[in-house]
């Protein structure tokens, strides 16, 4: 199978995953049933609701950070239990984001979590054995496991060997039966959009004597007997596969009947995730699963616009970093189609093997956007050309239809998202920027006129706290040619020091009067973010939203914003044992911070750098008695090196710790304190933490990535 189909079918199963997830979520139980999305939707033809943005949600953020195994150690050999536990315990902020934490023996996710940081390791954390036959058999088996499927494209036993390993740490019994089915038939949709087909090789990789082989079974039979009417079946499954047979809040196998009946009664990527949302019972999951299986197999052209338009190649995250959290899909997708490929020993092409932590847009995906959008959608449209790019393949089209001076409109790609910008809280996401001041912003121009004189192109940012518009130059374009634009995001302008960027992209302005209006299209590609962040943290300039303070993301601790006595906005943590805030690009690697610590009371006052989740990271400040720089590595904190010292309460302390490549430094109050060497952590994010009880402020912080 060439590259190219099997990048769009990759694409294709993973916005039909977040589809499947948007379409459902509205109408996920315990509320709502089968009879009252009847009553209220009728027959499901569209997303039930519309979302500003899509918050988080517990189905994605599963495939996507519990795949980060691979990339945290174990992509060069056989994945293990323990490897996908490390994962869940160091992107998960615990309590908040990530899954559903409904308590110890109520939520099977929120149990292995519990049993993984108390020293039960999987997949003894998600044993039967440990936790009951009805706690390891809940839904969750497989609804994490989507992106197993898709790096294993049409090794089906591959994709289920790994789904299963992944889904052990927190599933047993038919948990891990549905993890592997599920992935199974991902990775046979690669090459056939043959629904029983695809059932017959899912089956094969699960015991047949197994109860889900058994509902598999029986939802099969009911459809060769009775074919058309979905609601027959769902009916059969109501009376002899339901929730009072299978016990829990929600039970894996009553779900995989629905999965079953929407693939065989659907068929199509559209009509079977709608019956999978009719259906009601786990509506999100199930609906997000039959989206990734017959996503892939029918491709993106069986994916209709008005349910891919809304996603606009834009998800969100809630992990424990908010850069991650903001992903790209066409960005996501290449690098699982990297994975996969190095996976299986094969060369990757120069074309996929980028660098994550940079944004390289090049819209060649059919039908890609990376997420832009416009201010002005009365006068302007946006869609993916796939001829008119720069080498003939993908470009942005924005056509602007009979546009006056002074008319405009903001093509912007959004690196940064505030509460504001969602209708709810779900899952609770938190952001850090993926663009910053100090990088180089590059995109190619070319404009198409209908009618109309010329137009005014401005190149520019958005400050998030006051939505100032910051534009870096203007120019008037008449012809049609490719255009180069770049320019430098100046840190240092006053309208943007301390705060961070929501919006990047091009103001367009009409420069034609009503006699003879601007009718046309403008082409963007190519559009590129490089260089180092250098940026300011200004507290004045954050707000606290989704129970962090911005940019930030926060585990453990209690986190405000207050002035401490000469009236200086700070970010104060309280902390029981343990607290931490991140923020920055996950992959910065040599970095300079700077900052202010005032501690107030305990022993335990840092500043972090290529702090890469809660169990992974370097520290340099106050610890126990002693001043230093410390590592964080799986659990185990100790010092890399240290001098007794006790802090002052109530004293402002200067700070600032330098990572340049194993070299790690400490100044302290302007002086040189300590430095050492250490080659555990190549990238990561900064911030600030306590490594025991106490109370600390911090102040704004200054970040230089060399």
């Amino acid at each position: 199978m060439e590259t190219s189909v099997i990048l769009e079918k990759i694409y294709a199963g993973f916005l039909g995953m977040n589809i499947g997830i948007r379409l459902g979520a509205p109408v996920e139980p315990t509320l709502w049933n089968s009879e009252r999305i009847e009553r209220f939707y009728g027959d499901i033809k569209s997303y039930v609701k519309e979302f500003k943005n899509f918050a988080a949600d517990d189905d994605v953020n599963g495939p996507v950070f519990f795949l980060r195994a691979l990339h945290d150690g174990a992509i060069d050999r056989t994945l293990t239990a323990k490897d996908v536990s490390e994962a869940w315990l160091n992107y998960s902020r615990e309590g908040i984001g990530m899954f559903w934490w409904g308590g110890y023996g109520v939520s099977t996710e929120h149990t292995a979590y519990l049993n993984l940081k108390n020293g039960i390791p999987a997949p003894a954390s998600g044993s039967i054995e440990t936790n009951g036959k009805i706690l390891a058999e809940q839904i969750g088996g497989q609804i994490f496991i989507d992106t197993w499927g898709f790096v294993f494209p049409g090794n089906p036993p591959r994709a289920a060997s790994y789904a299963k390993t992944a889904a052990s740490v927190s599933h047993d019994g038919d948990g891990l039966n549905g993890a592997s089915f599920i992935a199974a038939c991902i990775a046979q949709a690669f090459e056939t959009d043959n629904v029983e087909e695809l059932i017959a090789v899912g089956l094969s990789c699960i015991p047949p004597e197994s109860t889900y082989a058994k509902v598999v079974e029986a939802v099969r039979a009911f459809h060769r007997e009775h074919p058309l009417d979905w609601k027959e079946c769902l009916q059969y499954l109501q009376e002899n596969w339901g929730y009072d047979r299978y016990p829990g809040v929600c039970h894996i196998i009553p779900n995989a009947g629905v999965c079953i009946m929407a693939l065989l009664y659907g068929r199509t990527f559209a009509r079977g995730i709608e019956i999978a949302t009719m259906a009601g019972w786990d509506t999100d999951c199930n609906a997000g699963n039959v989206g990734s299986i017959l996503g892939v197999a029918g491709g993106l052209a069986s994916i209709p616009g008005h349910y891919r338009k809304p996603v606009n190649d834009m998800i969100v995250l809630s992990g424990i970093s908010g850069y991650l959290n903001i992903l790209d899909v066409p960005t996501y997708v290449k690098q699982l189609y990297s994975l996969s490929l190095r996976l299986d020993g094969k060369v990757i092409p120069k074309e996929l093997d980028s660098c994550e932590g940079r944004l390289d847009f090049d819209f060649s995906l059919p039908g890609s956007t990376h997420g832009f959008r416009l201010s002005n959608t009365f006068s302007c449209s946006l869609r993916n050309n796939a001829v008119a790019g720069v080498g003939g393949d993908g470009a942005l089209e924005v056509l602007f239809d009979r546009m006056v001076r002074p008319q405009s409109c903001r093509i912007f790609y959004k690196p940064f998202y505030c509460r504001s910008d969602f209708d709810d809280e779900r899952y609770m996401p938190v952001f850090s920027p993926t663009i910053y001041p100090g990088q180089t912003v590059s995109m190619k121009i070319r404009l198409e006129k209908f009618s109309g004189e010329s137009v005014a192109l401005s190149p520019y940012v958005r400050n998030s706290s006051t939505k100032e518009i910051i534009t870096f130059g203007s120019q008037i374009v008449w012809d049609e040619g490719w255009k180069d634009i770049s320019f430098v995001i100046d840190g240092d302008l006053p309208a943007l020091r301390g705060s961070m960027i929501d919006e990047v992209g091009i103001l367009f302005e009409s420069n034609s009067p009503a006699k003879n209006r601007d009718f046309g299209c403008l082409y963007l590609d190519r559009f590129t973010v490089t260089g180092k962040p250098r940026y300011l943290i200004d507290l004045q300039c954050q707000k606290k939203e989704f129970a962090s303070i911005t940019p930030f993301s926060h585990n453990h601790g209690s986190w405000d914003l207050v002035k401490d006595k000469n009236n200086t906005m700070m970010m104060e943590a309280m902390v029981l044992d343990h607290g931490e805030s991140y923020t920055g690009n996950y992959f910065a690697e040599d970095v300079v911070v700077k900052g202010t610590l005032f501690p107030h009371t305990g022993t335990s006052h840092l500043v972090s750098v290529r702090v890469q989740g809660a169990r992974r990271g370097y520290y340099a400040g106050f610890h126990q008695g002693k001043i230093g720089i410390f590592k964080h590595e799986q659990g185990v904190f100790k010092a890399l090196v240290s001098e007794t010292f006790t802090p002052v309460y109530e004293k402002a302390y200067t700070f600032v710790f330098r990572a340049v490549g194993t070299v790690l430094s400490f100044e302290m109050d302007g002086k040189p304190i300590v430095s050492c060497n250490d080659s555990s952590f190549a990238y990561g994010m900064v911030g600030y933490a306590l490594f025991g009880t106490g109370r600390c402020g911090f102040g704004n912080l200054s970040v230089e990535e060399l």
